[in-house]
């Protein structure tokens, strides 16, 4: 018997502050969850009020405030140059964030818990598009193995409670996210962000030209961080893996995670282009290819969570124009502030 989610549950999203949390925060108020007059509560606490690095902090907290739902948004995540210079860092804390909170849901019995991974965890050279079996298949990309060896602990962990305890868990493994709240660090920002910023930035300076790391040649596929939110509440609400309907692997086997993204990839070089031209800067774009391309491809097989009832609704240029708009007026609220 499956245990429906109730607009009286109280969801615990851990990472509600970044972007993917403020995203599936968002999906949440809209579909009804968190009204305090039918008794929901959604619990968004700050990493002043919870160290989720800390095993003691987070059961005492599971203990006083009793979540039924878990969403685990929450890493520490970054790009390129990050992984490759804080490979110790990437692994160990996100081992520590997800097995405390995972461990806390095992221990007071949660109604159910998705936990969110990364599309990095498939092998870097790997027949297109990637299919939830390809898993553990071959190497994974040197660049991000730790912060993927992570995840894929994570994934794994789900799996076995899954099986070994009937803990009702469940993973999605989003493609390349972009949109408002994204990280616009110069040195731990992703692809899209450090281009909205680099270009940005250029055009307010006048500068003759923008340096883009890399060959430019690597495709990526690229989801709106709210096509991921209203995919978490979908999947909470409609996926169950041990149900009749629900997809299974090649081997006859119920599958614990499945892939979301959008089904189609853009060329890093063409989303300068896109970027740079909805942006308004007219300057050259050079491409430095001293700096590393990572993954040459990576696209998602979606087609078992598409089956489920769920597909991305925000086209590129739409979502592309909606993190231009947010980005400005933090800038200018930046100002306002200083």
């Amino acid at each position: 018997m499956h245990k429906k989610i109730l607009p009286n549950e109280t969801f615990f999203i851990a990472g509600a502050s970044g972007m993917a949390g403020s995203a599936i925060h968002r999906s949440l108020l809209k579909h009804g969850y968190g009204d305090k007059k039918r008794g929901g509560k959604l619990l968004t606490p700050s990493r002043k009020d919870l160290d989720l690095l800390c095993n003691i902090s987070v059961k005492n907290w599971f203990k006083k405030n009793q979540p039924t739902i878990v969403i685990i948004a929450a890493a520490k995540v970054g790009g390129i140059i990050a992984n490759s210079d804080f490979p110790a860092d990437f692994l160990i804390e996100n081992l520590k964030i997800q097995t405390n909170i995972i461990e806390a849901c095992w221990e007071t019995n949660v109604k159910r818990l998705l936990f969110l991974g990364s599309s990095c965890i498939y092998p870097r050279n790997i027949s297109l598009p990637i299919k939830e079996e390809n898993l553990l298949t071959g190497p994974l990309e040197k660049t991000n193995e730790c912060y993927a060896i992570a995840k894929i602990a994570g994934i794994k962990l789900i799996e076995a409670l899954n099986i070994q305890y009937k803990l009702d868990a469940i993973s999605l493994m989003p493609t390349n996210l972009y949109g408002p709240k994204d990280n616009y660090s110069d040195s731990n920002s992703h692809v899209m962000a450090a281009m909205i910023k680099r270009f940005y930035n250029a055009k307010e300076l006048a500068l003759n030209s923008v340096t883009c790391w890399g060959s430019g040649e690597p495709m990526r596929e690229f989801m709106f961080v709210d096509d991921l939110g209203e995919a978490v509440v979908f999947a909470l609400e409609r996926w169950y893996p041990n149900s009749s309907n629900a997809p299974i692997d090649e081997y006859g086997n119920p599958l614990y995670f499945l892939n979301v993204g959008t089904g189609s990839d853009i060329k890093i070089k063409d989303l300068a282009f896109l970027i740079a031209q909805k942006i308004g800067y007219e300057g050259e774009i050079i491409w430095d290819k001293s700096k590393p391309d990572g993954t040459p491809r990576k696209l998602l097989d979606i087609s078992r969570i598409n089956r489920l009832g769920w597909e991305s609704k925000i086209s590129l240029e739409n979502g592309i124009d909606e993190t231009i708009k947010s980005f400005i007026i933090e800038k200018e609220l930046d100002l306002l502030r200083y």
